[in-house]
């Protein structure tokens, strides 16, 4: 949906950006809040990738307070959370018989009031990789500062081997769907 909106826009890629990453983000934090009976507000997470099965949901950048997730919560129940984020979208639908509408207005607020109020916050979103992270013509959620110009960074984490496997998995997943528009040739 974001490359198709980048592409109808004709506007440069550090306005066009998606809320998917935020949402997903959203969703890990709420997972972990739930295991450990803290507040959300206290999880601090980090999910890259596309949106869906192949997100990255990243522990090892996930923290409650400053404290570690791993630290917190073991290897098998971590797992357990990042595979339930990956499939929560389809959990949320299957339980509403629709769509989730609420958390992507909220998302999309938040993101909103960080470029009104140019206040420089970092989200994860859906952004045009240009050479960042190896990756290049790609929208993939990423972290990202978002002020008056909208994404005025893309931030680069460290991954280890592992991650950045999991990131390119995911990054030929959404190539895949970027061409099926291509394909149709709309734009």
């Amino acid at each position: 949906m974001t490359y198709a909106a980048y592409l109808a826009s004709n506007k440069p890629s550090r306005k066009v950006f998606g809320m998917a990453g935020t949402l997903d983000t959203a969703r890990y934090r709420a997972f972990i809040s739930d295991a450990l009976n803290v507040s959300p507000n206290d999880v601090h997470a980090l999910l890259m990738g596309g949106h869906g099965d192949t997100m990255v949901p990243l522990p090892r950048y996930t923290s409650v307070n400053g404290i570690p997730v791993t630290e917190l919560l073991g290897k098998e129940e971590l797992d357990k959370i990042v595979d339930r984020t990956k499939k929560g979208g389809g959990e949320l639908v299957n339980l509403m018989g629709t769509s989730a509408w609420y958390a992507p207005g909220a998302a999309a607020a938040q993101m909103v009031e960080a470029i009104v109020d140019d206040q420089n916050r970092i989200f994860p979103v859906c952004a045009l990789l240009q050479g960042e992270y190896g990756l290049k013509d790609v929208y993939l959620g990423v972290p990202v500062k978002l002020g008056r110009r909208g994404i005025e960074e893309i931030i680069e984490v460290d991954l280890n081997k592992e991650e950045k496997k999991l990131l390119y998995d995911s990054s030929d997943s959404v190539k895949g769907v970027m061409k099926v528009l291509d394909d149709m040739k709309l734009f």
